[in-house]
Formats: structure tokens, sequence, C-alpha cells
């Protein structure tokens, strides 16, 4: 009986230090920006263009041109960017601070290295666009399109996300902490280490069958049990 006791003692153990093992979730990688000394921009916006080292200081670049240009080093702060065109643009080891605009389009771009500081932006075209090590810190974007996307190691922190658009997009260690999900579309998305604990408010208004490789705390499980048995057809009555 004794040695019984101390097997199933152990295999509680192990069973303990599986679940343990199994709830990890494997953090991401927060992007180290460190800018060096920049030289003031006047200038607008070109295609291709090459802006390394740059800071863009309360810039209004609404409506202009610049896709394909590549941003290395640079600040841009206060900036306006509504109907900039900015497909296929590639922000390296860069901070993008208080930036605004609506229907700003970033299609196909790569941000790498890239803080994001209370922007309020609305419309942004972000679909098939590659992001890694991107910290998104506070601010709004409503309707942000990141269909078709590549996210790796990216955090959102104390913003409001109202009605993203994820379809067809892969997450892998994505964190989202202190901000508010609303009306997310998770369409044929592909979720991997994506942890959505820290979303104060997590709305899925589509795609509720693509959070496998997700991970929610209780009290989401429970206010999102309504969709889940709506999703499956199950009726509850009280």
């Amino acid at each position: 009986m004794a040695t019984r006791a101390r097997k199933t003692a152990g295999g509680g153990r192990d069973a303990g230090r599986r679940r343990e093992e199994g709830g990890r979730v494997a953090p991401a990688r927060r992007p180290e920006v460190r800018l060096p000394r920049l030289e003031p921009y006047g200038g607008g916006l070109e295609a291709d263009g090459d802006f390394d080292g740059l800071e863009f200081a309360g810039a209004d670049l609404a409506g202009q041109e610049g896709p394909g240009a590549r941003f290395m080093d640079c600040a841009l702060t206060d900036c306006v960017l509504d109907e900039a065109e900015l497909g296929r643009a590639r922000f390296i080891d860069s901070v993008l601070t208080r930036v605004r605009g609506v229907g700003t389009d970033l299609a196909g771009a790569t941000l790498r290295d890239v803080e994001i500081v209370d922007a309020r932006l609305g419309g942004t075209q972000l679909h098939g666009a590659g992001l890694e090590r991107v910290l998104v810190r506070g601010g709004k974007i409503d309707y942000l399109n990141l269909r078709q996307a590549r996210l790796a190691d990216v955090v959102f922190e104390g913003c409001v996300l109202d009605e993203p658009d994820f379809g067809g997009a892969v997450l892998t260690r994505v964190e989202f902490r202190d901000c508010t999900l609303r009306r997310a579309d998770l369409t044929g998305v592909t979720l991997k280490d994506v942890d959505l604990r820290g979303a104060g408010e997590l709305d899925v208004a589509k795609g509720l069958d693509r959070l496998a490789g997700a991970v929610i705390s209780t009290p989401q499980l429970l206010y999102l049990a309504p969709a889940f048995a709506a999703h499956l057809g199950v009726r509850v009555i009280d």
C-alpha cells in the first residue's frame, strides 16, 4: 500500500507539472529601439525613398505617396498620415509617436523593431504586412485591417482596438495587455502562443472556432460562454 501511495503521489506531482508546463505561454520579444542622434527632416514622402536617421516632427504627410520607402532609425512624431500611400514600406528600428490619420495605406509593409505610441488611426490598411518585434502602446485604432498579415513578437499594450480584422493572419507570440479588443474578426486566423488574458475587454465577432493556440482567463471564458454555446448550436435554458 505504501508503494502504491508513493506512486500516486508521484503521479500527482507529474500531472501538476504537466499542467503547469501546458499553461506556459512563450512571451513576446519586445523591440529594443535605441535611436541615434536624428537629423530634422522637413520634406515629404518619396516612392522608394530612403530615410535614415531622420526625425519627422509635426509633418503633414496626408495624401502623400511613398510606396516602397524605407525608414531606418527614424522618429515620426505628431505626424498626419491621412490617406498616405506607404504600401510595401519598411520601418526598421523606428518610433512612431502620436501619429494620426484615416485610411493610411501600409499594405504589404514591413515593421521590424518598431514602437507605435499613442496613435490615433482609423481604417489603416496593413493587410499582407509583416510585423516583427513591434510594440503598440496606448492610443486607439479603429477598423485595423491585418488580413493575411504575419505577426511575430507583437505586444498590444494599453490601447483600444475597435473592430480589428485579423482574417487569415498568422499570429505567433502576440500579447494583449491592459487593452480593449472589441468586435475582432478572427476568421481563418492561425494562433500560436497568443496571450489574451490581459485584454480588459475581449469581444470576438467572428472566428471563435479559431481560438486554438490562444490563452484566455477564466473570467474571459465565462464572458465568451454564450457565444461559444451559440457557435456550437447549444441552447442554454435557465
